[in-house]
């Protein structure tokens, strides 16, 4: 699921601390950090607004943890399996240390609050835990950690949205870029952990992400990906009250930067995606054809369950208006197998919806029981785990069969394609994506560069790439 999300029930008075401006490190001598990513597009993302804040108070980011002064994990907590890869890696970290003792091991993000008496007080594997609303303080726990203390801040915030900060890129390839819209959740779908690490949802300042925006489109980049865990509930009220700004309105200022600039969103919930947003899509060439609408089962009662509070039929409904409004729109869903009392009947409903969408991608997991969930409070995880994998398994086949037919009927079509960068196969090709979110790869030309557009004749596919060549060449 690329989303996450959170809840939050901390008291005021000790927000107020938890945000206080970051003493300065100016003076302090050069040291550098480390950080690595885990889980969604807005864990990626939040890296950068991290990677901002320490750069601000005299930090210099390395690609290389052996020259780091410290070592930040940003965790995801979404499943067990995210969580026991970051523990394996913290164990490792820790090992370096012994040859460096004056080395720093951070964990950020979800698992950071969840998990934030393990890590520090039973496993001893790191030295500062800061929870995804806290990064502000991250210079001021660096400080105590240093000084031997643990440096702890999990607390939840009802309006941190780091609008103000103007994230640093990482691993950029400079045509590319998250921007983050929104943070938290007010769905409590029961089989998520987010709204328990993440907090409720609350909206950024319009102006301040179309600042955001702007910038990358002057510094060369050439598409943005709106990020939220349900951007379609994003919302701001001018303070005036003279204008009440929804994602479709949003979308819309984006869009309207440059008609250079592509503009992509994610995720977008199924009870929440409006006409509005559709037509706004239509509407726009540089608003790409590319929607991400998780179903997670094709059962109605499991979908109940799960509380996605939509049906079988509802969401069948939005992926019809979807194809009659933006035809050949790519979508893309997730899908959790072996959900609590899942049955073979709605397995097969969920085989049997996929074959009515045929995605043109999915991501595909069986269930994970994660602690403190309603789920976990409220059901019993019934399906043995060889039940929940044989499951996936024919959701992985079944997509695997949709997935290619999707690149087929690119076949003999052109395609705009945004260059990003050489083919991970061939420097002497180019490789992009489509307006729908297709990889493309086609022979250089010595006129196109990164970054520009190319329009490229579909010649052949394989399940996950298109290959063609440039239109009248």
């Amino acid at each position: 699921m690329l989303d996450v999300e959170i809840n939050k029930k901390h008291d005021e008075a000790r927000q107020g601390e938890a945000f206080a401006p970051a003493p300065s490190l100016s003076n302090s001598p050069a040291r550098k950090f480390y950080i690595e990513s885990y889980g969604c597009q807005m864990n990626f993302a939040d890296s950068e607004v991290v990677a901002s804040i320490l750069h601000e108070n005299g930090f210099g980011a390395t690609q290389h943890f052996q020259e780091a002064d410290m070592i930040f994990l940003n965790t995801c907590s979404i499943r067990e399996k995210a969580e026991l890869t970051v523990r394996k890696r913290l164990t490792e970290f820790r090992k370096v240390k012994k040859y460096n003792p004056g080395l720093l091991i951070g964990v950020l993000g979800c698992m950071a609050e969840r998990l934030k008496s393990k890590f520090i007080e039973e496993e001893k594997l790191v030295d500062i835990v800061v929870g995804p609303d806290a990064y502000r303080s991250l210079p001021g726990l660096i400080e105590e950690a240093e000084s031997g203390q643990k440096g702890v801040n999990v607390l939840l915030s009802r309006d941190e949205t780091y609008g103000d900060i103007s994230p640093i890129r990482l691993n950029s390839n400079g045509v590319t870029a998250f921007v983050s819209i929104m943070r938290g959740c007010n769905n409590m779908c029961s089989f998520c952990v987010v709204p328990f690490t993440r907090g409720r949802e609350r909206s950024r300042d319009p102006q301040s992400i179309l600042d955001e925006c702007i910038s990358l489109f002057d510094e060369g980049y050439r598409e943005v990906t709106l990020l939220g865990q349900n951007v379609d509930s994003y919302s701001w009220q001018n303070p005036d009250e003279s204008e009440m700004v929804s994602f479709a309105k949003l979308l819309e200022k984006v869009a309207q930067i440059s008609p250079l600039l592509r503009v992509r969103f994610s995720t977008s919930h199924p009870k929440d995606i409006t006409d509005e947003v559709l037509f706004t899509m239509a509407k726009y060439e540089n608003i790409c054809k590319y929607i991400h609408l998780p179903v997670q089962s094709g059962s109605t009662r499991i979908l109940q369950m799960m509380n996605r509070t939509y049906t079988r039929e509802w969401y069948l409904s939005k992926v019809n208006r979807i194809r009659e409004l933006l035809p050949g729109c790519g979508i893309s869903t997730d899908v959790i197998t072996g959900f609590c009392t899942e049955t073979d009947e709605d397995h097969k409903e969920t085989l049997s919806l996929m074959e009515y969408c045929e995605y043109d991608l999915a991501y595909m997991f069986y269930y994970s029981e994660r602690p403190g969930t309603l789920a976990a409070r409220r059901f019993t995880d019934d399906v043995p785990e060889e039940i929940k994998k044989s499951r996936l398994q024919e959701v992985v086949a079944l997509h695997r069969i949709h997935s290619l037919k999707s690149m087929q009927k690119e076949v003999g079509k052109t395609a705009k394609v945004l260059i990003e960068g050489n083919s991970k196969k061939s420097d002497e090709h180019w490789a992009g994506r489509s307006d729908n979110n297709k990889v493309v790869v086609f022979p250089k030309n010595e006129n196109l560069q990164k970054g520009d557009y190319a329009d490229v004749v579909i010649e052949s596919c394989t399940a996950g790439t298109l290959i063609g060549r440039l239109k009248n060449n």
